[in-house]
């Protein structure tokens, strides 16, 4: 017996050993939880962020992160404590000096959620600042316009279509009632037109009127996961790894993200096997500056994702506004429609350099970015080793920095004390008191916190002026012809965050353009 017991301890012992085992898990939890928060205590932040990322997640889940990180700055200052190793702050200067081209700052593991394909990186995801270099510079020459010459005109075809719907299904008259959800339809255009400049092939969401594929329902119902998983990126790296991948979407479903991954491998796979794949589109330029199959087939996929849902953003957005804003909205609609009737744009669809001589639909552009900047998500990235000071601050190594792109975006300090409202004048009020040296300075600190909405430095968006250019007329060539109201002004839309916008039910009625005023 006295053998037996000693081989096979009595449940006393064993609930001694697991009572010893448990007092010792917790003494090491509060340990470092303890040096967790103490490593970042004289940092301010909302109550309880130095312990948990309980902050974090209720207002990620919420669809209002946004948001939160921006009164977060208003009310403790321009670098806030999100998380027990998170930080965030609204400085211009300061995420300029971290997102600059020589900056020893890196991606942090933020990026792990934002792999759209499991198998591999794309240019957003990429964390290696050698690998996002090499791979930036093959992709740059394919956003410009000496590799696509045919930009503007592919632009233009797709921007007629969408005219075309919008003249046989959603013209209201004084006999008929059209009501159109236009955060949806403008979902579709830009859809569209980046899947024609990308790659020459158009998915034509706009004349089907229809979500091909699922690919907007699935990929807006995944998106708060994905933002779930940027607060948790061990997650997503067990979701990305081979044991657990088959729960992502795959090129063998027939609908929603994984079918836009098929499309991307088929073609790429047909160009390359075509006599041609070196043509003047984006594939064909990323090809000819040494892409891979795999590097095109990854970065075509993002093309979409991120070419379509934060110009569709930047459309919706500002065309909110403008509806809420009678004074704005008339003042744009006179501009273009007096343009037109003297003959100073292009029919049927405005050039790009004609647009930019319209100093409203500027000022209106600029503003609308500003006010609802199309990706919020929080970007974090990694102090590097030696640690830094940040806003009087001594921060530590290894500490993630995220930006509030919407706190640094209606700084009272660079926008005015009314910074929170949607006026495009004070862009044009810039520009006049630009001349003196006061002014200029002024005007100077606008447009620089205003590029921020692009990123900066070695991350800045490269498809800042494909994106422009499409804003530019898109804009001229719906208001040129139209006129827009609401359908709901108390309850305009449905938007929540998600590091993009998802945004749906903003239903309009759409009537023919009145003459511009005399």
């Amino acid at each position: 017996m006295i053998l037996e017991s000693l081989l096979w301890p009595t449940g006393s012992l064993w609930t001694s050993a697991g009572l010893g085992l448990g007092l010792v898990l917790l003494a090491y939890i509060t340990a470092s939880t303890i040096a967790s928060w103490h490593r970042l205590r004289h940092i301010p932040g909302p109550p309880g962020t130095g312990f948990s990322k309980w902050w974090m997640l209720r207002n990620t889940l919420g669809g209002n992160m946004h948001l939160a990180t921006k009164a977060a700055c208003r009310e403790y200052g321009p670098l806030v404590r999100l998380g027990p190793n998170q930080l965030v702050t609204n400085d211009p200067d300061v995420l300029r000096r971290l997102w600059a081209v020589r900056s020893p700052y890196k991606k942090g593991p933020f990026y792990e959620a934002v792999r759209f394909n499991p198998e591999r990186d794309n240019l957003i995801s990429m964390r290696n600042d050698a690998l996002h270099t090499e791979l930036r510079a093959k992709m740059a020459p394919g956003y410009g316009g000496k590799d696509n010459e045919s930009l503007e005109a592919t632009m233009d075809k797709e921007i007629l279509v969408f005219v075309d719907l919008i003249e046989r299904k959603y013209i209201s008259t004084d006999s008929e009632y059209r009501p159109v959800d236009l955060a949806r339809k403008v979902q579709y255009l830009t859809l569209d037109v980046i899947t024609a400049l990308a790659f020459s092939k158009r998915f034509g969401y706009t004349e089907q009127d229809t979500d091909l594929y699922s690919y907007i329902k699935i990929t807006e119902d995944s998106m708060p996961m994905m933002m779930f998983l940027s607060i948790f990126p061990w997650l997503a790296k067990v979701l990305q790894s081979p044991v657990c991948r088959r729960l992502l979407p795959s090129e063998k479903d027939l609908v929603g993200f994984g079918r836009f991954i098929a499309v991307a491998k088929q073609v790429v796979g047909d160009r390359l096997a075509s006599d041609q794949p070196h043509r003047r589109d984006m594939l064909g330029s990323f090809l000819a500056h040494g892409l891979t199959r795999e590097e095109a087939e990854g970065e075509t996929l993002l093309q979409i994702i991120a070419g379509s849902d934060t110009t569709a953003t930047a459309l919706r957005t500002t065309m909110l506004y403008l509806m809420s804003s009678p004074a704005s909205y008339r003042r744009l609609a006179d501009e273009i429609r007096t343009a037109a009737s003297e003959g100073r744009i292009s029919s049927p669809v405005v050039t790009d350099a004609e647009a930019r001589e319209l100093p409203y639909l500027q000022a209106v552009i600029k503003e609308g970015l500003r006010i609802n900047p199309p990706v919020a998500g929080t970007m974090d990235v990694v102090v590097p080793e030696g640690g830094d000071v940040i806003c009087g601050y001594p921060v530590p190594a290894g500490t993630e920095i995220g930006c509030s792109e919407f706190g640094a975006q209606t700084l009272s300090s660079v926008f005015g004390p009314d910074a929170d409202v949607f006026r495009p004048e004070r862009w044009l009020e810039a520009e006049e008191q630009s001349h003196s040296e006061k002014g200029g300075d002024r005007l100077k600190q606008m447009i620089n916190t205003w590029n921020l909405v692009f990123k900066y430095g070695k991350w800045q968006c490269l498809g800042k002026e494909v994106a422009l250019i499409e804003l530019n007329k898109v804009f001229v060539e719906l208001l040129r012809r139209y006129d827009f109201t609401l359908v709901n002004p108390s309850k305009p839309w449905h938007s929540i965050n998600a590091g993009i916008f998802i945004q749906s039910d903003l239903y309009t009625k759409i009537t023919r353009a009145g003459p511009a005023k005399a």
